[in-house]
């Protein structure tokens, strides 16, 4: 898949598109559904409420790196991101339509959600774009999952009370986690069960507190995310996984996470005798859940 910047297209689009347009955060099923039959996606870096209005701008769950393999995975031929800014904000939405989809792009059809809003003060809607005759414009209803419709709010709640099967469902796939392996305490290996320790970023979505089966790099791990309360570290949260079976280095590489199911609460243990017997069987929980679903 090709990744390009809006403004790294020329002028007037070189071929016609059929083109979906959304944030996509989450690449969720309804986000799917918006995509399915395009060959290019049309997306916003950074979310657009974290410049209109920061202090309102919602946790992501899918930074940039993670949305664009999501979207890859569709079969989406080209992705081109809008590097959103209060310019770029302050365009009114036929600007919008006549310079961005109609010029650049060259759209032949638009894909949108129902709810989808755009241009100055989000005036632009739906019926704006099927008011334009230079494209066909697709609007998708809202995807219901079990009598819920899907939306990113709705996975970011599910996600941070640890509930990833419920997640999931909506997600069409496990919850995705990455960050670059850096150096903890050196406490899970000196306690055998070794740990590749990742620092969350402020604005990204983090499963709530606990101990988790997940997949990373290829290997069943045992996860837990939380503030460590045996240790009384003084630490913020860290996301802490333990690769079943796994004998290397991975400090310094970014590590992907896919997060399977919530095994417990984190808890402060009397002992850390009493801590590393339950590690143990963490571990071999772990290994169960992932036998059950594959990486």
């Amino acid at each position: 898949m090709k990744v390009t910047r809006l403004d790294e297209l020329p002028a007037e689009g070189s071929r016609s598109r059929r083109v979906a347009i959304g944030t996509f955060d989450g690449v969720h099923r309804g986000h799917r559904e918006v995509i399915s039959g395009s060959d290019t996606v049309l997306t916003f870096e950074p979310h657009p409420m974290a410049v209109i209005n920061p202090e309102a701008a919602p946790k992501v769950l899918t930074p940039f790196e993670i949305k664009r393999d999501l979207i890859e995975g569709l079969g989406v031929e080209e992705l081109v991101v809008i590097p959103f800014d209060r310019d770029f904000a302050a365009r009114e939405a036929d600007e919008f339509v006549t310079d961005v989809l109609a010029g650049r792009l060259n759209a032949e059809r638009v894909s949108v959600g129902e709810n989808f809003r755009f241009g100055n003060r989000a005036k632009g809607d739906a019926d704006l774009l099927r008011s334009h005759q230079e494209f066909e414009t697709r609007v998708v209803p809202l995807v219901e999952v079990a009598g819920e419709t899907v939306s990113s709010s709705h996975i970011r709640g599910l996600v941070a009370a640890g509930e990833m099967a419920r997640a999931a469902e909506f997600l069409d796939g496990p919850f995705l986690f990455e960050r670059e392996v850096v150096h903890g305490d050196h406490r899970g290996r000196e306690l055998g069960i070794p740990t590749a320790n990742l620092v969350p970023e402020d604005h990204t979505v983090v499963p709530g507190h606990g101990v988790y089966a997940a997949w990373a790099h290829g290997h069943p791990a045992a996860v837990n995310v939380g503030v460590r309360p045996t240790f009384d570290s003084g630490r913020g949260v860290l996301v802490e996984a333990h690769l079943i079976d796994f004998d290397g280095d991975l400090y310094g590489q970014r590590l992907r996470v896919a997060f399977l199911e919530r095994m417990r609460g984190e808890k402060r243990f009397d002992s850390v005798d009493a801590l590393v017997e339950q590690m143990g069987r963490d571990v071999e929980r772990a290994r169960d859940i992932c036998a059950r679903v594959p990486a």
